[in-house]
């Protein structure tokens, strides 16, 4: 319906300004076309990366839910190892600041299950708080240092060389 809207509003101007409005048309087509297929070629390598196991539902759970993450999966000791790497909240007035905690829980979350963030469960907040959170983690180094913090560490071994 937009593309109609401007081709008729294309037929109103000048003949110059036509052609480019046409070829701005065409132009625009053709790169959601190829915007669309790079789309579904990246959510079908992604989906390949994810083992089987975990997209098959689980036989007390109809197949239509999204997986909830259970409470919790954030250790004691992970959250100390996590704490130095997060960015001091500033003070403010306003919205209460969101739970870290919660909000790195929900990103493992959309990572492990592969769901888009809209689907992210309410009990998380707001989708789109998380989503530019991690959004913003990305672009500046942090996500890859929380992932590495969440890794678990090596036993310690009882022999000294």
């Amino acid at each position: 319906m937009p593309e109609v809207r401007r081709l008729l509003l294309a037929l109103a101007e000048p003949p110059e300004r036509f052609s480019f409005r046409l070829a701005w048309s065409r132009w625009r087509r053709r790169h959601q076309a190829t915007a669309q297929r790079c789309h579904r070629a990246r959510r079908a390598r992604r989906l390949a990366a994810v083992p089987l196991s975990a997209l098959l539902p689980l036989p007390s759970r109809a197949p239509s839910t999204v997986p909830a993450w259970p409470a919790g999966t954030i250790t004691e000791a992970q959250w100390h190892r996590l704490a130095p790497l997060l960015p001091t909240p500033r003070r403010r007035r306003g919205r209460p600041l969101p739970d870290l905690r919660q909000m790195i829980t929900a990103m493992l979350w959309v990572e492990q299950t592969g769901c888009s963030w809209r689907t992210l469960p309410a009990h998380f907040g707001p989708w789109q708080d998380v989503y530019q959170r991690y959004h913003r983690w990305r672009q500046t180094g942090l996500w890859r240092s929380i992932r590495q913090a969440l890794q678990p560490t090596p036993p310690e071994s009882a022999c000294v060389a």
